[in-house]
């Protein structure tokens, strides 16, 4: 399905996008615009950049703002027709593990942008949700690998909520705090699970970009966190963000929607492709079996999504990671090893 046949949805709404200097709100800002809409981002730049707006910024108000402050926040809102709420306290998997407090924070700013944008009769909300509220059962093989439906994770039915790690119940509680408003309030809501989200403009805690940098480094042994064969679905940039621009389509109160692609691809094949990209290979590879790698396998089961616009992420691994490691090379700050791996651990 091509963008162009929703273009006339967003024409001349008034849009707030939080988290919207993020590597993937700053790319669903231009694919916004692209359609019509006027934006206001509001971002309090703990992870995200201004630079990753420096193409829009005068095409948009930006505010530096920490949306959990109540005081002058609710002007934020005001004649808003749809919020997409992508600010979050978040980071890779060595951050999350460690960072268990401020990931279940969460749950106050998720709480404070819904309350203000009700207060405010904003319509529509869009939450920027995780595949890490699937229950972790469910992705406990890299042999028999499942694809996780909306269904399998839901306060509905007793079992159906186990979700991974502190981040992915605070994420899952934002989804529990969404329908309640959208209940209550009789408004309409999506939550949108993403999954595994990489492209340009992300940061080095993140697992596509962490291993851009130590290929672009040349580090040999090249070392890869855990044995190499757990799966994710690597889901590129540009199809995450048009799965939340379908989501934002929603006109029938609650749902909930993944957005993520539906193919099962291990590390050691995306390395291979990076490898592949770079036109370079390492004599030996390091398998770093200590470090935190989260669940052994994830993709996305797209059946909801491809009913509702006939769409699904449809980017080949290897154009993706073309696309992304063009644009690392260009923008890379990082010298060595030591400088990337405090990158890690930190966010």
């Amino acid at each position: 399905m091509n963008e162009d046949n929703y273009t006339n949805y967003y024409e001349n709404k008034n849009i707030l996008i939080t988290g919207g200097a993020s590597f993937i709100g700053s790319n669903l800002v231009e694919l916004l615009l692209k359609s019509g809409a006027k934006i206001t981002i509001v971002d309090n730049l703990s992870s995200g950049k201004k630079e990753n707006l420096q193409e829009v910024l005068n095409d948009v108000e930006f505010i530096q703002e920490d949306l959990r402050n109540d005081e002058g926040n609710l002007n934020i809102y005001k004649n808003k027709d749809i919020v997409f709420h992508l600010a979050a306290i978040h980071g890779g998997r060595g951050y999350i593990d460690t960072h268990p407090v401020e990931c279940l924070n969460n749950m106050i700013l998720d709480h404070k942008v819904y309350e203000n944008s009700v207060k405010n009769n904003v319509g529509n909300i869009i939450q920027a949700s995780s595949a890490c509220v699937y229950p972790t059962d469910l992705q406990s093989s890299n042999t028999e690998l499942n694809f996780l439906k909306e269904t399998d994770a839901n306060f509905e039915e007793p079992g159906k909520a186990y979700s991974d790690g502190e981040y992915g119940w605070a994420k899952l509680m934002g989804e529990l705090q969404l329908k309640a408003f959208c209940k209550q309030f009789k408004i309409n809501g999506t939550s949108a699970r993403i999954f595994t989200a990489y492209g340009e403009r992300e940061n080095e805690s993140h697992a596509v970009i962490a291993l851009i940098a130590k290929a672009m480094l040349k580090i040999d042994p090249f070392p890869i966190w855990g044995d190499g064969e757990q799966t994710r679905n690597f889901t590129y940039v540009k199809d995450t963000v048009y799965g939340l621009y379908l989501a934002g389509l929603n006109d029938n109160g609650y749902n909930v929607l993944n957005v993520g692609s539906n193919k099962h691809h291990t590390i050691n094949e995306l390395c291979e492709t990076i490898f592949q990209s770079l036109n370079w290979k390492p004599k030996e590879i390091k398998y770093e079996l200590d470090k935190p790698v989260g669940v052994k396998s994830r993709a996305s089961d797209n059946t909801n999504i491809l009913n509702l616009y006939n769409w699904q992420p449809n980017t080949k691994l290897i154009d993706g990671v073309n696309e992304t490691t063009n644009w690392y090379l260009k923008n890379s700050k990082i010298k060595n090893l030591d400088e990337l791996n405090s990158l890690l651990m930190s966010r």
